[in-house]
């Protein structure tokens, strides 16, 4: 796994070498291994490598036979040596067994139509030389991030924003629309970014480049994806059969691999099949938490590690580590991201590190086979809005919850009055239209059905449940699950590979009727009922986890610090927020009234945001 970063001129300003290494040098920890870059007449790339595949010559930017096409990439190609043997087959002539060169060579005999060729995860941008063109692209799914601006007459991209912000172009102001959403979502759904100025390239998309001018393409997606009619009992043998396919291609590797294990289902699954592949005990890594036995998956994880005599190792995580580590945690993550999780993720991933160089893991299983409990919930509501009278009383309900000060209460029975589109923006919310209103001073808040309205509609007269999959394909599982998952691993210099959200797979899941999905009340059933011969059934059937984390104790043992950091003179809350709000909200959460933690942690996690990248002169830890 890579950083990558370039600089493109737009109308004849100087491209400076000095400010490409800026920009390079700040993602050292994407790749320790090696580092590189190209210039050109108004163009520069630079690269920093972490070697996994072809370690002897895989050094980048790397270039063509002639030097007129040349790539910066970030990813893996998991067909790329039948992709290899093709274009071998088509004349073309190769110097490196790696896959960044087969990316080059697919660009030139196929053009952009290259993409509909590759399978894995990649960002990458490649400059063509004689058609004075950039041409960049993100994997399918967003398990590789792509940033860009344009200042001044100049184009920057990067992997990391903090790379964007190295060039001496950059701006660094507050995108007020993303901080809007921000405090709905407790993440930055793109295209956009916390910086005014610095978009993500979405998933499945591609740009161009060329005379000045900027074009942007949406080569994939799973909307157009037909329901089957297949069998449940075909469905569960052919999902193992493509995962199997799936895990088998994410091994390839010159390097040692692991897997997380939280104990979970779907981790669970990838060490079950893993361990059929390989000749070695799997290495497996879990994170729990000190002094919290609820919490800790310790339990379940073991007992799928002892099944397969896994080479297992755990991490126990404290307050102190959880709280000590917020300013490095929001360095690494660019922009706010209020998922408790990624601390738990950065310590197992730093585990990890210390025995391998490349983890898979089970992310992505929720979105394909309606994992979350939250599926049911709406699902539920759904039922009981077609009931006669049932918008009345919801609503009855919702005024005296209110009274009451019982919010969860008041949140579903206003959620019972909307449809679908309206009720449902994602598995991560953070607050409702009426307190962001409150939050900025009774401003109107932006809907959140500005992100996932236009998605709604591509899946408009879906079954309900395949239109929640298909929003949070879209939004949450990029902007959250990925995007923290990329960036606390490679924090460490550890490559994430993600079995589930191999594209194919994907694509086989979307296909499947609901009924494969959730079913007698259970979630993920296809699944489980798939795997109920690799694993026991304390794993397979127990209440979800992933990687919890007991955030509501900690904040209540640790209050002191938290009101001082927020509610401090200095504190950028108290330039943003509407007075007393935040003061409120931790007065609650200190008595006991409401367990505000998932309230307060996106503030939290903004404002040491702030402090790591707005304040004057602030460039890095």
């Amino acid at each position: 796994m890579c950083g990558i970063c370039g600089i493109v001129s737009l109308d004849g300003v100087t491209v400076r070498p000095e400010d490409l290494l800026a920009m390079r040098d700040q993602m050292v920890h994407r790749g320790p291994d090696d580092s590189g870059m190209f210039t050109g007449e108004g163009v520069a790339l630079g690269h920093r490598r972490l070697s996994i595949i072809d370690l002897s010559s895989g050094q980048q930017p790397m270039a063509n036979e002639d030097g007129s096409v040349v790539i910066v990439y970030n990813g893996e190609l998991y067909n790329y040596l039948d992709l290899r043997n093709i274009l071998l087959g088509r004349g073309h002539i190769f110097s490196t067994h790696s896959d960044t060169e087969v990316i080059v060579h697919a660009y030139e005999e196929f053009g952009p139509t290259c993409l509909e060729y590759f399978r894995g995860m990649f960002a990458f941008a490649i400059w063509d030389c004689r058609r004075r063109r950039l041409f960049a692209a993100r994997d399918r799914i967003g398990e590789k991030p792509f940033y860009y601006a344009q200042w001044d007459g100049l184009f920057l991209f990067a992997s990391e924003i903090k790379a964007i912000l190295a060039h001496p172009a950059a701006r660094r102001e507050v995108n007020y629309e993303a901080l809007n959403l921000y405090f709905g979502f407790r993440y930055v759904p793109g295209p956009r970014t916390m910086f005014a100025g610095i978009e993500k390239l979405q998933p499945g998309h591609s740009l161009v480049l060329e005379q000045g001018e900027l074009k942007l393409n949406r080569y994939w997606d799973i909307c157009d994806i037909r329901t089957s009619e297949i069998l449940p009992e075909d469905a569960q043998e052919e999902f193992v059969r493509r995962l199997k396919d799936s895990i088998r291609m994410r091994l390839m590797s010159e390097v040692p691999l692991g897997v997380f294990l939280s104990g979970g289902v779907d981790s669970s699954a990838v060490v079950a099949l893993m361990s059929e592949m390989v000749s070695e005990p799997v290495k497996t890594f879990s994170v729990g938490y000190e002094g919290d036995a609820a919490e800790n998956e310790f339990e379940y994880a073991r007992m799928v590690a002892a099944r397969y005599r896994t080479n297992h190792h755990e991490f126990r995580l404290t307050a102190d580590d959880f709280l000590g580590f917020l300013p490095t945690l929001v360095w690494h993550l660019d922009e706010p991201l209020a998922d408790a999780s990624t601390i738990p993720l950065f310590y197992i991933a730093r585990l990890a590190r210390e025995h391998v160089t490349v983890v898979l893991s089970g992310e992505g299983a929720d979105e394909l086979l309606g994992g979350y409990y939250i599926y049911k919930k709406m699902l539920f509501l759904d039922s009981l809005r077609s009931l006669p009278g049932a918008a009345s009383l919801a609503a009855a309900a919702g005024i005296v919850a209110t009274a009451l000060g019982r919010r969860k209460i008041a949140h579903y029975a206003a959620m019972m009055q909307q449809p679908l589109e309206e009720r449902y923006a994602g598995v991560a919310t953070a607050l409702t239209d009426t307190e962001r209103s409150a939050l900025f001073g009774g401003a109107t808040p932006i809907p959140r059905t500005t992100v996932t309205g236009p998605y709604y509609e591509r899946v408009r007269g879906r079954p309900a449940l395949d239109r929640m999959l298909y929003v949070d394909t879209k939004v949450w599982l990029p902007d959250d699950l990925l995007m923290k998952a990329d960036k606390m691993t490679m924090a460490t210099s550890v490559e994430l590979r993600v079995p589930f959200l191999d594209h194919e797979l994907v694509e086989f899941a979307a296909s499947l009727p609901v009924s494969c999905k959730i079913r007698r009340n259970e979630t993920k059933f296809l699944l489980k009922r798939a795997m109920e011969k690799y694993l026991p059934h304390e794993v397979l059937y127990r209440s979800k986890k992933g990687f919890p984390v007991p955030i509501s104790r900690w904040f209540r043992e640790k209050t002191d610090g938290i009101r001082e950091v927020l509610l401090d003179d200095g504190s950028a809350s108290r330039r943003f927020f509407a007075h007393g709000i935040l003061e409120g909200l931790i007065r609650q959460h200190e008595r006991g009234q409401n367990d505000m933690s998932d309230v307060l942690w996106p503030f939290l996690v903004f404002e040491y945001w702030q402090a790591a990248y707005m304040k004057k002169g602030r460039s890095g830890t």
